[in-house]
């Protein structure tokens, strides 16, 4: 099917389940898989661009932007693997069908995707584990999640405003009695 198609079909699925106000969606076909195909992506990006825009939706763990294994140039897709399965709704969303640099993208579920086995002698320490275990930071099980306490705003601040703007109004009060008294006194 041509990409444009499966651009539009995505926008109508999704149009479609707005008017119906069903309690389920489309997207739950998918809820087992954090994987993202991307298409018709622009030659010149890298996954850097990818993950800049695409981060917005949620926490980028693993990208494969595809290569041309002789020239290592873009063939124009990628897949990108979300920490949280429900940022992937978002993507397709609000990104499939977007244009970047005149380029029409189609972002979809991927169901079952499995990482490229590349020939891990011609790649280096750091890429290999990119590879294996993702990009995001895990915490060991031993060590428990501990929630940051927001800190409350100093009292102080909000006292120094306060009377930097008492100063403010009785100087602008006291050159106004000032004004006027210089503005009767030459009519």
């Amino acid at each position: 099917m041509n990409p444009m198609t499966n651009v539009k079909n995505v926008l109508k699925l999704s149009e479609r389940e707005l008017a119906s106000n069903s309690k389920s969606s489309w997207h739950d076909q998918y809820k087992d898989s954090a994987w993202l195909f991307l298409g018709g992506l622009p030659y010149d990006l890298t996954e850097g661009d990818i993950i800049c825009v695409f981060s917005q939706y949620g926490e980028i763990v693993n990208i494969n932007l595809v290569r041309d294994k002789e020239t290592g140039k873009s063939r124009g897709f990628a897949f990108i693997c979300y920490e949280d399965q429900r940022s992937t709704i978002l993507a397709v969303d609000n990104l499939n069908g977007i244009k970047i640099l005149g380029r029409t993208l189609r972002v979809d579920h991927c169901e079952q995707y499995r990482v490229p086995n590349a020939d891990m002698s011609k790649v280096d320490e750091l890429t290999a584990f990119v590879r294996a275990e993702g990009c995001a930071p895990t915490l060991p099980a031993s060590q428990p999640v501990v929630p940051v306490e927001l800190v409350p705003k100093d009292k102080g601040h909000k006292e120094k405003k306060k009377k930097h703007k008492e100063k403010k109004s009785k100087k602008k009060k006291k050159n106004k009695g000032k004004s006027d008294s210089d503005g009767s006194a030459s009519n």
